[in-house]
């Protein structure tokens, strides 16, 4: 019976051993995952704040008015306004503005504005497909940080085919013009090439 005790009482430390070895392993293992997962959030936590802040040092924007860029004679042509007047290093100034209009009294407005360079300018508004607008703001829409600018628009000139869509070029301000008929708000971006 001696002879059964030793191997049995071995093989019983063996496995007992291999099994406390076994949850050590696990233990490490599962510790090393939840630091891992934890060192890596905070690592995108980090890198998306300092993509924030850089972009909101680089961008540097105010409020502006309508009339700054495009003065006007007296009348009023635009309503319900909101503007900014943003400086990115490395472009032109330029200017967003967000107002109500009627179309055929804004573009005639815009189309007379005076220019430094007639060779450079276009004597009238162009109607252009907004396929590309629409793909060039989505894609800007998604590295501006939070808050920066309301991007709601987008998914109506996403959707609604009745938007139309303008560029119009008097040297130095080149428009971008999105127009929505059903409630007559435009959204004109305006770079300013000095």
């Amino acid at each position: 019976m001696k002879k059964y005790i030793l191997p049995v009482m071995t093989t019983f430390l063996l496995v007992s051993c291999n099994k406390i070895e076994e949850k050590i392993d696990q233990t490490v293992q599962e510790t090393t995952e939840k630091v891992q997962q934890k060192a890596q959030q905070a690592v995108e936590e980090t890198v998306k704040k300092t993509v924030n802040e850089s972009i909101n040092s680089l961008t540097n924007s105010q409020d502006a008015k309508f009339n700054e860029v495009f003065p006007t004679t007296g009348s009023t042509i635009v309503t319900e306004e909101k503007g900014k007047r943003i400086k990115i290093p490395g472009r032109p100034e330029g200017y967003i503005f967000k107002y109500k209009a009627d179309i055929t009294v804004l573009l005639p407005f815009l189309e007379g504005q005076p220019t430094s360079d007639e060779s450079k300018s276009e004597k009238k508004a162009r109607k252009i497909d907004g396929k590309s607008i629409v793909d060039k703001l989505s894609f800007m829409s998604k590295f501006l940080p939070e808050n920066t600018f309301d991007t709601s628009f987008l998914e109506d000139i996403k959707n609604d085919k009745s938007i139309e869509y303008y560029k119009l070029k008097r040297f130095p301000n080149s428009s971008t013009i999105i127009y929505n008929p059903k409630n007559q708000t435009i959204i004109q971006y305006v770079e300013v090439n000095k």
